[in-house]
């Protein structure tokens, strides 16, 4: 007896002996272990005694939700399905219907078709509204209604569909789906290859390595690499990308963190394809974390022309954790930092205002840094290009249009309503963006800027003042000038707006491999590209 009870008394002696030697828990252990204690008190009292029932899955990924929110949006708990989709998101394999699908309360959006897919081949389209699945009614199902749709390969499942207002049924046959990190690569000219890298999944350098090697051997002797859109994914694969153009050895990107063994210098460890053949690189506003690795690394190292707009400006890495029950948390261990030195992260989310809102680093707070040859580049607000493009005016209401989907459903009515044979030559007109703009108006599209917000509570303040009667006239005034001026925005953007509609309509006659067939000779960015790339005094001033 006296044998077992030294056994206990040592045991949990050498497992806090232990706990307390990890690096991370040594200051913090018993402020942890504290807030631990007063929580789970806190949870089982409020299950046991709140008034009404309580779901204590929903109070607790609220809870854990609340609490990560508080840091930075990339530091995230992940159930079971987001665990999976992370893993499809990495290996680009899955077994599915074959389409990009976004899920509503009621209904399973169709947002993309993938050419000689499942889905496709079924005849659904992008803009498909599947409102049951089998026997299941989306509306009434609670978990995540894009997992009805997977399944083995080669088994069957049904689903009903409306399009354009008419319900319809389906037989989808299931199939294994690879999302491609490079869809598409082709000649743009005699002597100028086109590679469009969509994501940095496990096979994003090798699939960019196969591409870069064929379009050598059709003669290419000058590249164009599109980033654009690309929301990043695995260092090491851009890491090795960047190894393609530059030599074995070079410094690529350095991470620094808290935790020490998180810090780490990152080389290129294999012998490039080529590091002579001019090289440009297209990025975007949307182009973040390993794209701007990408183009960072070799802006900083003068081995490619950057040509677009100013990348996102994601300059943070995570790491994902197991927990129990297969859920995971994804956390941001550590800042990266180019070649040159500096960080492009743009938002701060460790100082904000008073909202409680990240803040923009403030471009008097740019620090300057140099490139291998001396050229100046700057931190704090993503990767900045050589040879730029403006970008929307007012990104808030062209965000508003995009996040609630007009522009996708306008392009859906579209395609219903004009049968083109041929899109190789397509072009939107001034009509078609007065009817965009009706389209706003019927579909009552309204965005409450954050001056309409503040001047709405203002005048409700006047109300409970009995103020209002003196101030009315003068509200109403500046609320018309206001919705004005969101008419004129929508005008300022026009261009871009006609970007956005031709990117989605083309692709709903051709797919995105004929997307890509259209930009070659229609997109702005490519042209210029080539053209940098068609004048080597022209392409070698910007790197000097």
């Amino acid at each position: 007896m006296k044998h077992l009870l030294k056994k206990k008394i040592i045991i949990p002696v050498i497992a806090a002996a232990l706990f307390f030697t990890t690096t991370a828990f040594r200051n913090d252990f018993f402020e942890i272990a504290k807030q631990i204690e007063i929580f789970t008190t806190l949870f089982k009292e409020l299950n046991m005694n709140y008034v009404d029932e309580t779901n204590p899955g929903d109070l607790m990924d609220t809870a854990i939700k609340s609490m990560l929110a508080d840091l930075d949006p990339y530091t995230n708990f992940m159930n079971e399905q987001d665990v999976e989709a992370a893993r499809i998101n990495n290996t680009g394999d899955y077994t599915g219907i074959g389409a990009k699908v976004k899920t509503l309360k009621d209904k399973l959006v169709i947002v993309e078709p993938y050419k000689d897919y499942p889905a496709d081949k079924a005849g659904l389209k992008a803009g498909d509204e599947i409102i049951k699945v089998g026997n299941t009614l989306i509306a009434n199902y609670k978990e995540e209604a894009g997992e009805l749709l997977k399944g083995a390969t080669d088994t069957p499942v049904e689903v009903t569909y409306k399009r354009q207002g008419k319900t319809q049924t389906a037989t989808i046959k299931r199939a294994e789906v690879e999302i491609k990190a490079v869809p598409y690569f082709s000649m743009v000219n005699a002597k100028t290859g086109y590679i469009v890298l969509s994501r940095f999944n496990e096979r994003a350098s090798a699939e960019t390595n196969y591409a870069l090697r064929d379009l050598k051997a059709q003669g290419a002797e000058k590249i164009i690499l599109d980033v654009r859109a690309n929301p990043g994914g695995l260092l090491n694969e851009a890491i090795n990308i960047v190894n393609l153009f530059v030599p074995k050895g070079q410094l690529v990107v350095t991470t620094k963190s808290k935790v020490k063994k998180y810090n780490k210098t990152y080389y290129t460890q294999n012998e490039p394809i080529d590091t002579q053949i001019p090289l440009v690189v297209l990025i975007d506003g949307s182009s973040a974390s390993a794209s701007e690795i990408v183009s960072g690394a070799l802006q900083d190292l003068d081995r490619a022309v950057i040509v677009g707009s100013r990348s996102f400006g994601k300059g943070l890495v995570q790491r994902p954790k197991q927990l129990t029950y297969g859920t995971q948390v994804k956390i941001t261990i550590s800042r990266y930092y180019t070649p040159s030195g500096r960080c492009i992260q743009a938002l701060d989310y460790w100082h904000r205002n008073e909202k409680g809102e990240a803040v923009r680093v403030n471009q008097e707070n740019y620090n300057e840094f140099k490139t291998k040859s001396g050229r100046k580049v700057y931190d704090g607000g993503g990767v900045f290009p050589d040879v730029p493009f403006d970008a929307s005016n007012n990104a808030f209401i062209i965000n508003a249009i995009v996040d609630n989907d007009l522009i996708f459903n306008y392009a859906t009515d579209y395609y219903y309503k004009h049968n083109l044979k041929d899109v190789s030559n397509f072009k939107l007109t001034d009509t078609d963006f007065s009817n965009f703009k009706n389209y706003l108006k019927t579909n009552n599209f309204s965005f409450e800027t954050a001056t309409e917000k503040a001047l709405n509570k203002a005048f409700e303040a006047a109300k409970n003042e009995d103020l209002d009667d003196n101030i009315k006239s003068d509200f109403n005034t500046l609320m018309a000038n206001l919705n004005k001026s969101k008419t004129s925005v929508i005008d300022e953007n026009k261009a871009y707006l006609l970007e956005l509609l031709t990117e989605d309509i083309v692709k709903r006659y051709v797919y995105r491999e004929g997307l890509y067939d259209y930009y070659k000779t229609h997109d702005d960015k490519i042209k210029k590209a080539a053209e940098i790339l068609g004048n080597p005094s022209t392409y070698s001033g910007y790197l000097r």
